[in-house]
């Protein structure tokens, strides 16, 4: 009985599974089933691919019994891309490549019906999931070539054709073929990447010592922040500057996060690996679908998956949606985000920074001093207003600050000099370079990133400093999770301050970050240096 297997790639989430595509093509009643647990658009694989086979001047064996297998048959296969899988195994099954061995490479590609081949999303994790199983040669659309070689190892043959391909496998002359169509998703405008630091510095940014010196120590050691103050004291803008204090990802941050690009359809042909930490500043009445992912059909990434490695803004923090609000405790406290849906269930990283940004009231011009007060909210709305802001959540936040308006003479101070971006970025870089020697070899990078019980275990905090942080949990100032955020945060300030372990004033500057209590940055830096 004329059997033929074909590797193909499942993807469940951000991970890869090998499917074996087993095609029986043998006499008897003529059909065609497929079994699996297919996906709607993959049952119809087998029609496209008649279709394609037809019209590439191959046969198909429409007089025969067709019997398409994807095993493992317990995992859900989804998606367009078996379909050159499917239609290179039936053919070798009719004997149609009889002397080609289609076992050692993989295939990946959507057939038109007139035999072309279309690009799909994925390419880039399903090459690295097949590279991890051995396989050193895969087939995907020609436009996509450059995306799966960002995989090193791994031979990489882009092609047009269903046509191409079994020329190619047959050791033939290659023919003519269409260009490939472009994916239907497409850029209506270029987006600020790496050319985002030419556009935004903090030496624009007047006055704010202390929120300055806050997201100098959350950019160091990947901590989420909450910016909280009347409306036009700076918050966005600081933000926005988190970027371009952030040095360049690292190649495994670069490929982790390009594949999740890759995964949700954004990649354009002869877009290389997303150097630059992304930034992402969702408008707070966007869904929980956009922002922790979901969708109908396949599973994609949200807007806390696209941010990874990089800056997620969640501005007007306090309007989101409850249902959101409540959702981001998971990426938050995990660095991933799990989407169950079903018999489905998916799983992305969300390892960026989170900077919350709240007015202190709906109209935003509540301000604690009444000289300075100008808003004209009730007593009760106020509440409501920052009951939205759960403990729960607040308790995941690592840093907080509240910033007030600049006054006018401050902002025409002639003796004020703000530092620029490119030398906080400097000494982030070095902060970070001290935790990647400290964490060598760890699932994680960055304190911010740190389970407590190990660097309790591994990287205590002196005797002395150990009595600050317990002080402030037995009169009830800080939580038992607050605790280990503070022991995270106090190890960044002393890696920004370049020492071997952290001082009592480095777990003060920490608490003092934590709890948001005023501080004076410079005295501050000065005395934990």
């Amino acid at each position: 009985m004329p059997i033929a297997s074909t590797p193909s790639i499942a993807l469940d989430g951000a991970s890869g599974h090998l499917v074996d595509v087993q095609a029986d093509v043998s006499p008897g009643q003529a059909g065609l089933t497929m079994v699996g647990r297919a996906d709607v658009s993959l049952n119809e694989a087998p029609h496209r691919c008649r279709m394609a086979v037809h019209n590439t001047n191959l046969s198909w064996p429409a007089t025969k019994r067709v019997t398409i297998l994807l095993s493992p048959s317990d995992l859900p296969k989804r998606g367009t891309h078996f379909d050159l899988a499917i239609a290179l195994a039936v053919l070798k099954a009719d004997g149609q490549l009889r002397d080609v061995d289609l076992t050692t490479s993989v295939f990946i590609g959507e057939l038109t019906l007139s035999g072309g081949l279309r690009s799909v999303p994925g390419v880039l994790p399903m090459v690295l999931a097949a590279s991890a199983r051995g396989v050193k040669q895969v087939f995907v659309p020609e436009p996509q070539a450059h995306e799966a070689a960002m995989v090193p190892g791994v031979d990489v043959l882009g092609l047009r054709s269903l046509g191409q391909v079994v020329a190619e496998l047959c050791g033939e002359e290659v023919p003519e073929a269409p260009p490939v169509a472009p994916m239907s998703g497409s850029r209506l405008l270029s987006w600020r990447g790496e050319e985002r630091l030419d556009e935004v510095d903090l030496i624009d940014v007047q006055g704010l010592a202390d929120a300055r010196l806050a997201i100098e120590v959350a950019a160091a050691g990947g901590h989420h922040i909450l910016l909280s103050g009347p409306k036009g004291s700076g918050k966005t803008t600081l933000a926005e500057r988190i970027p371009t204090i952030l040095p360049d990802l690292t190649t495994a941050e670069s490929v982790e996060l390009t594949a999740l690009h890759s995964l949700a359809g954004s990649l354009q042909e002869g877009d290389g690996l997303v150097r630059r930490p992304p930034f992402s500043a969702p408008h707070h009445d966007a869904s929980k679908a956009s922002i922790l992912g979901g969708g109908t059909g396949r599973v994609r990434p949200g807007e806390v998956s696209r941010a990874h490695g990089g800056v997620l803004l969640l501005d007007e923090f306090p309007l989101l949606r409850t249902d959101v609000i409540d959702a981001l405790r998971q990426p938050l406290e995990s660095g991933e985000v799990t989407i169950a849906r079903g018999d489905e269930s998916v799983t992305y990283p969300a390892r960026g920074l989170v900077v919350f940004a709240a007015n202190p009231c709906p109209c935003g011009d509540y301000h604690p001093n009444a000289g300075l007060n100008r808003c004209d909210c009730g007593a009760k709305q106020r509440r409501e207003y920052r009951a939205r802001v759960r403990g729960p959540i607040t308790d995941r936040i690592d840093i907080t600050r509240h910033l007030e308006p600049l006054r006018p003479h401050d902002e025409r101070d002639p003796w004020a000099r703000p530092e620029a971006s490119a030398p906080v970025r400097q000494r982030v870089y070095e902060a970070r370079q001290r935790q990647a020697v400290r964490y060598d070899g760890r699932a994680w990078r960055l304190n911010g990133h740190a389970p407590g019980p190990i660097l309790q275990r591994e990287w205590p905090l002196s005797r002395e400093a150990q009595r600050v942080v317990d002080d402030q949990m037995y009169k009830g100032h800080l939580s038992r999770r607050g605790a280990t955020r503070v022991h995270r945060l106090t190890w960044t300030v002393a890696d920004l301050r370049g020492a071997d372990a952290p001082s009592v004033a480095d777990t003060q500057l920490a608490l003092a970050l934590r709890q948001g209590d005023p501080l004076q940055a410079a005295a501050l830096r000065r005395a934990a240096s």
